[in-house]
């Protein structure tokens, strides 16, 4: 994914009301979206470099973006809740019906096509569904956000999560409708060695995690290659500590 221009630097001041960051830049304070829904935890550290994105579209309130924050331990932690999905779509575009592909994402490449926000339910969409022709059997994947270190481990979530429940619940229930599914934490760091549920904040996140491994969920935690010019999706994917 790459940024129509570099990423300005600034220091982050404060983040409040959820969705507002302040940031010093240039001798003045400016006011950025902040695309991130959950806590922060281990991010939120006010007088720490960040970077952010600047929109040239006049009906946008806010014209700039906190697109990262640097950690007290000096990596770069990617806060926009929106990369993610992008990226990973931006992969399965390169993968899906190449059946060359190998390493970490040639399981993907056996698909012939991908489609994102795929409805399963009145309800409910998830991230991508890929599929192969001449069958009704589909591979689906939901696709979440990472931002959480504690003693150099990745962790999820950083917020009680009752979203990222449902969405374990009904990838268990694809698995018994005899499809198949993954799901996909994006690492939003390259400090972490490992990955695990943080179950001193969302314990049943923690057992349903595990319930849906056992299952056959296909677990990845995948770390992401942030830049200032660029984002991308590395095939480097974290040990799983269940």
């Amino acid at each position: 994914m790459k940024f129509p221009r570099k990423l300005q630097e600034g220091i982050f001041l404060k983040r409040y009301k959820r969705f507002f960051a302040d940031i010093e830049f240039q001798g003045q304070v400016v006011t950025a979206h902040c695309p991130n829904t959950g806590s922060l935890k281990s991010v939120n550290h006010p007088g720490q470099h960040c970077l952010f994105s600047e929109s040239d579209n006049p009906e946008r309130k806010l014209k700039f973006t906190l697109e990262m924050i640097k950690s007290p331990q000096g990596a770069w932690v990617g806060v926009n809740t929106a990369t993610p999905n992008t990226i990973v779509r931006e992969t399965l575009g390169r993968v899906v019906g190449h059946k060359d592909v190998v390493g970490t994402f040639a399981h993907w490449a056996e698909f012939d096509e991908a489609k994102a926000e795929h409805k399963i339910s009145a309800e409910t969409r998830l991230d991508f569904a890929l599929k192969k022709k001449n069958s009704d059997k589909m591979h689906f994947i939901e696709v979440k956000n990472v931002t959480l270190e504690e003693n150099a481990m990745a962790k999820f979530p950083d917020a009680v999560s009752e979203r990222g429940q449902k969405h374990l619940r009904e990838l268990m229930n694809l698995i018994d409708q005899g499809h198949t599914a993954e799901l996909v934490f994006t690492i939003q760091r390259n400090d972490c060695g490992s990955f695990a549920p943080a179950d001193d904040i969302d314990p049943e996140y923690g057992k349903l995690l595990r319930e849906a491994y056992h299952k056959g969920v296909r677990i990845t935690p995948l770390v992401v290659d942030l830049h200032p010019e660029h984002v991308e999706l590395s095939e480097t994917i974290l040990p799983l500590k269940l």
